[in-house]
């Protein structure tokens, strides 16, 4: 028997994705779990998203809508209004797995500082494009990111005393996995859900602006495992990243 439920801030940073906003709204409104504040943070879209978010109004807990500069200080925003005891961030297109799975998540075990599990790819119309490529490891520590982000940044439920602010400084595309790996430095207890607990749709920013993106992971990984270490692990990680496309003909990143 639980102690206690604890209370989940989900967080959503949308600009101008009228297209995908409303699959990420219905998979947080719809969990079963209901100690859930939902906060969303709109860039000031102008093709419709905000319309639609002003539809499900009545679910969100707070929503504004106004001018920022880019994705991490959108969560950064995201992250000074959340009171919940964690934070999850569920950005607009991808999704909460199941009805069922904030639930699962919190019924997996007590007072872990960081819960994770696995994320299921999808394309632009929904479908499923299988586990992403880097499997989530049994046992997660800060290490576990050398040989490539082997847990997706929606599939991460962070005790928000750990949570600091995203270093949009520094980087403009991949301070998540700086954010992740702080915070993993932290955690005293750390828990895997068994199967999905998000899907991630493929072909954002990271991808659009791709070499950006890795000389900023190339950056974070030397910041946190050092220089040598990190020039080794990206000779595997290239290894790996080869040979799975040889099979599969898609990275699945």
């Amino acid at each position: 028997m639980r102690m206690h439920s604890p209370r989940l801030s989900v967080i959503t940073v949308v600009y101008n994705n009228a297209a995908d906003i409303e699959r990420t709204l219905k998979s947080v409104i719809n969990q079963t779990y209901t100690k859930i504040e939902y906060v969303v943070i709109d860039g000031a879209s102008t093709d419709g998203t905000l319309d639609i978010l002003k539809q499900y109004q009545d679910n969100i807990t707070t929503l504004i809508s106004e001018p920022d500069k880019g994705i991490y200080d959108a969560m950064n925003k995201g992250l000074e209004i959340a009171t919940g005891d964690y934070v999850l961030f569920m950005n607009s297109g991808d999704e909460i797995y199941a009805d069922n799975t904030v639930a699962k998540v919190f019924e997996s075990g007590d007072e872990a500082d960081i819960y994770y599990g696995e994320t299921e790819m999808i394309d632009g119309i929904g479908k499923s494009l299988g586990r992403r490529r880097h499997k989530a490891p049994n046992k997660f520590t800060w290490k576990s990111f050398k040989y490539g982000m082997s847990i997706s940044h929606q599939a991460i439920y962070v005790r928000r005393s750990l949570a600091e602010p995203y270093n949009n400084t520094s980087y403009s595309l991949s301070a998540d996995i700086d954010w992740i790996l702080t915070a993993a430095k932290k955690a005293k207890k750390i828990i895997k859900v068994e199967g999905y607990v998000a899907k991630y749709l493929v072909g954002g920013m990271s991808k659009k602006k791709h070499r950006q993106s890795l000389i900023e992971r190339f950056n974070i990984m030397r910041k946190h495992y050092g220089l040598i270490p990190t020039i080794l692990n990206h000779g595997v990680i290239a290894f790996n990243l080869g040979w799975y496309w040889l099979l599969h003909r898609r990275t699945n990143d």
